[in-house]
């Protein structure tokens, strides 16, 4: 008596780019064309164009240049709430250290630049499929160099069980999103700073997170503030 088997094939990670450069898609295509792991499975020009390939195409990871002008940072968190599968890698020519921690903010997976090697491309989206973060080593260095720590860098899954917020409270939210320090918001608000964050753990505690990234993922996905609003504000430090 024979047993055949059949091997089962290995699935390759399909992945989307999102450029509004032609030569750095058509780059990107060519680098991925004789990968074994990795497929290409569309191009995207513009945010409203990414967002129909992604509802379209269902990728694993998607790279996007999030800082050229065809796309906004918005973009994120939009197809966030639609598609629970994609992972997104940032791959801009140039980044600095709180820009990256905006960019992880709002749903960046991981982030490398365009002049990266292929050998550091091709990792990042293997090991960003699998669920990882992955930075470049120039970025690690730039990051280090700003002593930011990424791993201090928290990012929870909020619920998706309704939350009952008071007007007082989507108020301070949406300051803590913009940057506002505990003492900053007790100014504008007219209220103690013990006030300010007795509110904030209420806060945190209603919505089931822990630190800032979690509130500020919240207004986002709540469109009580635009990621453009404060992603490169000198006040919004990271946690």
């Amino acid at each position: 008596m024979y047993l055949c088997f059949k091997l089962k094939k290995k699935l390759k990670i399909k992945i989307l780019i999102a450029d509004g450069s032609d030569l750095a898609r058509v780059g990107l295509k060519a680098m991925f064309k004789s990968s074994k792991e990795i497929e290409v499975l569309g191009e995207a020009k513009t945010s409203k164009e990414l967002m129909i390939k992604v509802e379209e195409l269902n990728p694993d990871v998607v790279l996007i240049d999030y800082g050229s002008k065809e796309f906004s940072i918005d973009i994120i968190p939009k197809i966030g709430l639609k598609s629970l599968k994609a992972k997104f890698i940032g791959i801009t020519p140039y980044s600095s250290g709180k820009t990256i921690v905006s960019a992880l903010k709002i749903g960046i997976d991981s982030h490398i630049k365009k002049d990266c090697s292929i050998k550091e491309i091709t990792d990042s989206v293997l090991a960003t499929a699998k669920g990882e973060k992955f930075f470049c080593g120039e970025l690690v260095e730039l990051m280090r160099g700003e002593k930011i720590n990424v791993k201090d860098v928290e990012f929870d899954v909020l619920s998706c069980e309704p939350v009952s917020l008071s007007e007082r409270e989507l108020e301070i939210i949406k300051l803590i999103a913009e940057g506002y320090t505990n003492a900053q918001i007790s100014v504008v608000l007219y209220i103690s700073n013990h006030t300010v964050n007795t509110h904030r753990k209420n806060i945190m505690k209603k919505l089931g997170v822990n630190n800032t990234a979690g509130i500020v993922m919240f207004a986002v996905k709540s469109n009580l503030v635009s990621p453009n609003k404060f992603m490169f504000s000198p006040q919004n430090e990271p946690d």
